[in-house]
């Protein structure tokens, strides 16, 4: 997994330079970098088409932009670092004083070296976001040339989509959002693990269908929801990705439901993680859970995370960079997804063939004599469990739970055991 996580480091390097928003040309460029990595399809909406409560916005798309002082130095410059400009700005050219231009300027007093990310999608606007230091050095008595060099005009909001069809129907919905520019764990980090899953789960049998989104924040996941509706009886699970690149420890968002598979899932891998971890509880902000879980529609999604949303000081910020992100972390945020998927695709139910009384295991060779005596007698209670729950009432994650055993050693006892035929699928 070592190299993985810098195979993930590079291509969140890659993305990051580019001025991404919730439309727009920096948004379709992050997409077909995406489309070079898997065989994602990408989906064009117009600009003023209904999404349930919404509407598809305007596209915005930008050039250059700069504040000039009178001698023609650049002294905040957009090719340098995009967040510079408030995303979705209208375009400005104009002459004008300190004063003047102070209402357009945003900072980080609390954080002088930083830049903050603003955004303006729904209210017409333009501003330019600086460091408190770049700020302090304008001077009161001097003419400031402001330029932002962006168009706002009816286009399309654009997203990916790739379904990888299982041996079932039924649905694991992967979603992450693509519309942050120069923000390495907040955006590309959940992109980078999201692409990295799909290419794995696309090499390998599924039980589940496994659908990956990738969606600008809250308007794409709506659009995308109003689009899709008969998809909807169809996902069984479901999972946003978001800031896995940090040091913090993982921490799973229950999804609105509280008590679905997916969450006794992932609750379940970290507690048998041996790392630091949290399960919270769902609220209704943060990133596209809320839609997925709005009560109109209650799927089962849940959010993973490191850092939380808006609760890291680095949050929105030009200190969300690519060496915030750590590839170890990159890396540990994908195998424990790839464990619950693990859970998802091996859960099941079953008969005991021999309920009336216990089974003597020595006979079907299943008793081992070799090995670390704690690990034999892991392995032997969890035969005992399985035999003694499989009434086609509980499921592999229940007794799991139930035996406070990892769930990968109940899988393991569950197919020794129908491999000698003490058990049968319910």
């Amino acid at each position: 997994m070592k190299d993985i996580g810098h195979q993930l480091h590079d291509l969140i390097r890659r993305l990051y330079p580019i001025c991404r928003s919730i439309t727009g040309a920096g948004l379709r460029e992050t997409l077909h970098i995406i489309r070079e990595q898997i065989p994602i399809e990408l989906r064009e909406v117009p600009s003023g088409t209904q999404a349930l409560d919404w509407i598809v916005p305007r596209e915005w798309n930008i050039r250059d932009a700069w504040i000039k002082n009178s001698a023609g130095d650049r002294l905040v410059d957009f090719r340098k670092l995009n967040l510079h400009v408030v995303n979705y700005s209208v375009p400005i050219k104009a002459r004008m004083q300190l004063a003047e231009l102070k209402e357009h300027l945003f900072t980080l007093p609390e954080h002088p070296e930083w830049v903050p990310y603003r955004t303006s999608y729904y209210k017409e606007s333009w501003g330019f976001c600086l460091s408190e230091q770049e700020l302090q050095r304008l001077r009161a008595n001097e003419d400031y040339e402001v330029c932002i060099d962006s168009s706002l005009k009816d286009g399309y909001l654009t997203y990916g989509e790739l379904l990888l069809p299982g041996d079932s129907t039924e649905e694991v919905l992967v979603s992450c959002h693509v519309c942050h520019p120069s923000l390495a764990d907040d955006n590309l980090s959940g992109i980078a693990v999201a692409v990295e899953l799909a290419r794995i789960l696309g090499q390998t049998a599924r039980r589940y269908s496994y659908r990956f989104l990738f969606v600008p924040g809250t308007i794409g996941a709506i659009t995308w929801l109003a689009r899709n509706e008969q998809v909807i009886p169809r996902i069984r699970h479901g999972l946003v990705l978001t800031c896995l690149g940090d040091q913090s420890p993982i921490t799973y968002k229950r999804s609105r439901r509280g008590n679905a598979e997916i969450d006794r899932a992932f609750a379940h891998v970290l507690r048998h993680s041996g790392q630091r971890s949290d399960v919270i509880d769902f609220f209704p902000y943060g990133y596209d859970e809320r839609q997925y879980c709005s009560p109109g529609f209650n799927l089962p999604v849940g959010c993973v995370m490191r850092a939380r949303h808006g609760g890291f000081p680095e949050y929105h910020t030009s200190a969300d960079n690519l060496d915030f992100v750590r590839p170890e972390a990159l890396a540990e945020s994908l195998s424990t997804i790839l464990a619950v998927i693990d859970v998802l695709e091996q859960n099941r139910t079953y008969l005991n063939r021999k309920p009336k009384g216990e089974p003597q295991l020595g006979r079907y060779d299943l008793i081992k004599s070799a090995g670390n005596e704690k690990e034999r007698r892991m392995d032997e209670l969890a035969l005992l469990w399985v035999l003694n729950l499989s009434d086609g009432e509980h499921s592999l994650l229940e007794i799991a739970d139930h035996a406070n055993l990892p769930f990968a050693t109940v899988k393991d006892a569950a197919l020794s055991l129908l491999a000698v035929n003490l058990l049968t699928p319910r």
